[in-house]
């Protein structure tokens, strides 16, 4: 692989490939008679032209902040958890009965337990996968996609057979009191009226600050990296490679997990079917393109808030474009920065290297 400068490797880079990815979707929407500067002045208001739409932008932002680090976290172990959707989903039922054991109290003594309470059942849905690899050899990527499934089909029979109320239609659990939901930004602050954004977004700020942390300057994060770059040589200089690959996984578990304090906890105030909604899958193209690195996620998972909020504007504003279009373009930004994120990489060394050459530099 070509080598970069880390800023090129974790900006730039990432930045080009989102342009790239626009200059394309750009070319889908002249394709069927749309302005496409109209198209991306539409986006940019939904996501911030108004108070409503930033909040919403923001919310997005935090779902996918926590999903692309709960990736990001196994990644530099050299493990790929494709499971933070399951793992979102069960951390919403210990946010749920925690929440509802407490149903009343205040929400500042709630929320420090819901984080607690919820990180503890995305914890164990994350160790099983990495117990399993640790110990029995099974492949976490398969092991997690297929506890997706599992979370899916078991989280769906609970809130419809068990947490269901008596009397009520839909499949969803008793609703938590107002006092107990974790307050929304717009309580505080006028401009989020309208809007779902709450608390949990300064938990995730505090969450890329801890992982950037915990990765570069502990000597944790240094057996997390020795063991993601050569689990034998890890594992000459004595570090346990089966206990870091379940100590990372079921904190990948807990990062996951926050999603779902975000939304049953602070939004919905109840548990309801699928509430993760897909954010758990776009986390793994959140920490991606952020190259693992939390600077990195924290701005990918911004990008991606913009495309969901400013995309479901343009889709009101402009019919013209329809919502299929909208995931492509979507779908494009995670090509161009997933798959094909390497693309630019030889031809950006290149210039960055004659740009910095006594030759270059004349």
């Amino acid at each position: 692989m070509t080598p970069l400068p880390r800023w090129a490797d974790v900006v730039l880079l990432p930045l080009l490939n989102v342009v790239l990815a626009f200059l394309v979707g750009g070319l889908i929407v002249l394709a069927v008679g749309q302005n496409p500067l109209q198209a991306v002045g539409i986006m940019l208001y939904g996501a911030f032209g108004y108070g409503s739409g930033f909040g919403y932008t923001l919310y997005y932002t935090t779902d996918f902040i926590f999903a692309g680090l709960a990736v990001s976290l196994a990644y530099h172990a050299g493990l790929f958890n494709i499971g933070p959707e399951g793992q979102a989903y069960v951390g919403g039922l210990g946010v749920i009965l925690l929440g509802l054991a407490l149903n009343g109290a205040h929400w500042a003594i709630v929320f420090p337990l819901m984080i607690i309470c919820g990180g503890a059942f995305g914890a164990l849905w994350a160790f099983v996968p990495g117990y399993l690899q640790a110990k029995r050899g099974s492949h976490v990527v398969i092991t997690t996609i297929l506890f997706n499934f599992i979370a899916t089909s078991m989280m769906g029979f609970l809130i419809s057979r068990v947490l269901k109320p008596v009397g009520v239609n839909s499949d969803e659990s008793a609703p938590l009191e107002a006092i107990t939901r974790v307050p929304q930004l717009r309580t505080f602050i006028e401009l989020f009226k309208n809007s779902p954004v709450n608390l949990t977004f300064f938990l995730a700020i505090i969450a890329l600050f801890f992982i950037y942390w915990l990765i570069w300057r502990t000597k944790f994060g240094y057996a997390v990296r020795a063991l993601g770059q050569n689990p034998v040589a890890a594992n000459y200089a004595g570090i346990s490679n089966q206990k870091m690959i379940m100590i990372v996984m079921a904190m990948s578990g807990v990062l996951a997990a926050m999603v779902a304090v975000n939304n049953v906890g602070g939004v919905q105030g109840r548990l309801i079917l699928n509430f993760v909604n897909g954010a758990g899958f776009v986390g793994i193209a959140v920490a991606f393109m952020g190259r693992g690195h939390p600077v990195g996620v924290g701005l990918s998972a911004l990008l991606f808030g913009i495309l969901y909020q400013g995309g479901q504007e343009l889709a009101f504003q402009m019919p013209g474009i329809t919502r299929e279009m909208i995931v492509t373009i979507q779908a494009l930004v995670i090509l161009f920065t997933g798959a094909m994120g390497d693309m630019l990489r030889a031809p950006l060394a290149r210039l960055l290297a004659r740009s910095s050459s006594p030759t270059g530099a004349k």
